[in-house]
């Protein structure tokens, strides 16, 4: 009979092991998400920058180097990563739409998937955070589609769980949206150390804004450091997959609202079971991504409309290319789209006849910048390169060699060595927007009140904020950048070194 017993045995081992696969926990996951922040951290390079908590993060789990979001702003990327899908494929694509409808069939956010196979599902500001002194109690969604939070998510708190249950926690951190907070003394040194972008004057103003959003970074350092903690206190951590990632990039003038690196490239980390620490991950990566990689990791059916790739099973996607597409932003009107490969990026301006200045309320609301540029050119100080953005109208086609330009400031759109690569772009850049049904291609959904009705809203919300300010409406640009150099404690007769 030995045969017999040894059969017995080896069956007795896999109902062992069928039932320790099924009594597998499923996995919790958080979503730690900052407001419009580029790599701009210790992990990426930048010293200057002080974030451990987020630099032990990247060292405990993996980096990734290329990350982007499909939208530099706020509201049509989430949009878009909330549901692993295109803002443009969804018509979600307007930033701020002023009257939002319910999704169509047969979409359905990533919480309402995770939701409805047993997650508790949550959505927290950061503990703790505070804005303009005030403690934050409601946490930011910003979609543009018509949502109901008890709907969507169970609370506040993933503690609140059964026990045994399984979680997906998000906690959105407001920093290093603007408006910075202006630091009451500057670091010279640290002004100093500060590595600005070619196409920005290098002017006192420009530096000490710069500073401040720098500081804001760090802010961010110290939420994340909280949220770990208090998954560690919890004695989850250590079997939870947590993501760090920004919406779009930086809030500064070539930055937010535009399909440039500044504005697309944001940090992404993970930590958690089976992700190698101290890995770094150079391949392409769209935010579209996220939704579909936790579903496949809790071992759910990733929907079929999904247009993002897992990356976190057996076999990630290597992407030979992700787009991008920025359209109305508040009342600034536009339609811009992005092809982004391993070595190169190319944008199409559908609109070449309007100026990277097209007006922004918010922007000029709240970007020293923004007048500040206009001022130099007008007194002849501002150096020839950063001009070149100032130009009342812009080129169709951008095309930048990342191999040589990684930040993505030279055009070399019209260099004949480039030509093929520009045609490669520009063909799998129209068979996207032709494939995906680009709703963009409409302008705003119907639903949508009239361009002239939101400027009008938005203009008297600037002049209302200007009021306030400086007892005006229609201030000038001196008149503006002087009380930018007041309030960032400089003198107004500084000039331009």
């Amino acid at each position: 009979m030995p045969g017999l017993f040894f059969r017995l045995l080896s069956l007795s081992a896999l109902l062992l092991l069928a039932t320790t696969a099924v009594a597998a926990p499923p996995p919790n996951f958080v979503w730690i998400i900052a407001d419009d922040m580029s790599p701009d951290t210790g992990a990426y390079g930048l010293a200057q920058v002080k974030t451990p908590h987020l630099d032990q993060l990247a060292a405990e789990g993996r980096r990734y180097t290329r990350a982007y979001s499909t939208a530099p702003v706020c509201s049509a990327s989430r949009s878009a990563f909330i549901l692993g899908t295109y803002q443009t494929t969804t018509g979600l694509h307007p930033h701020d739409t002023e009257n939002p409808q319910p999704l169509p069939a047969p979409y359905k956010p990533l919480p309402t998937l995770l939701r409805e196979a047993g997650w508790l599902v949550t959505n927290a500001p950061a503990p703790g955070a505070t804005r303009n002194g005030r403690k934050i109690t409601k946490a930011k969604t910003h979609y543009n589609f018509v949502h109901d939070a008890k709907e969507m998510f169970d609370g506040d708190d993933w503690r609140q769980r059964k026990k045994g249950q399984p979680f997906f926690a998000q906690f959105q951190i407001t920093e290093p949206h603007r408006a910075f907070p202006i630091p009451e003394k500057f670091d010279e040194a640290a002004l100093a150390a500060i590595q600005l972008p070619a196409n920005y004057p290098d002017h006192p103003l420009v530096r000490r804004d710069w500073y401040a959003y720098q500081r804001s970074v760090e802010v961010v350092d110290q939420r994340v450091g909280v949220i770990l903690e208090q998954l560690r206190a919890e004695g989850v951590l250590e079997n939870t997959i947590v993501m760090f990632f920004a919406d779009h990039g930086r809030p500064m003038p070539w930055g937010k609202q535009w399909l440039s690196v500044e504005g697309l490239q944001v940090p992404l980390i993970m930590r958690g079971p089976q992700i190698a620490a101290g890995s770094v991950e150079s391949g392409l990566v769209s935010l579209i991504d996220l939704a579909p990689s936790m579903l496949e990791l809790a071992g759910l059916l990733v929907p079929t409309w999904m247009e993002g790739k897992a990356l976190l099973g057996a076999e990630s996607p290597k992407r030979d290319h992700v787009f991008a597409a920025r359209d109305r932003c508040g009342d600034a009107m536009d339609r811009i789209r992005a092809i982004i490969t391993q070595d190169a990026w190319l944008v199409r301006n559908f609109h070449p006849e309007l100026s990277r200045l097209n007006w922004s309320s918010y922007k000029e609301d709240q970007y020293p910048g923004m007048p500040l540029l206009r001022e130099l050119q007008r007194a002849g100080t501002l150096a020839a390169f950063p001009a070149q953005w100032l130009t009342p109208t812009r080129p169709e086609i951008e095309f930048y060699d990342l191999a040589s330009d990684p930040l993505g400031l030279h055009n070399v759109a019209g260099d004949d060595k480039h030509a093929r690569s520009v045609a490669a772009s520009r063909e799998k850049l129209e068979q996207w927007i032709t494939a995906s049904h680009d709703q963009g291609a409409q302008g705003d959904p119907a639903t949508e009140p009239p361009l002239a009705e939101i400027q009008k809203s938005k203009r008297g919300d600037y002049n209302r904020t200007w009021t306030k300010r400086l007892g005006k409406a229609e201030p000038t640009d001196a008149e503006r950048v002087n009380w930018w150099m007041k309030s960032y404690g400089l003198s107004t007769t500084a000039q331009q070194p």
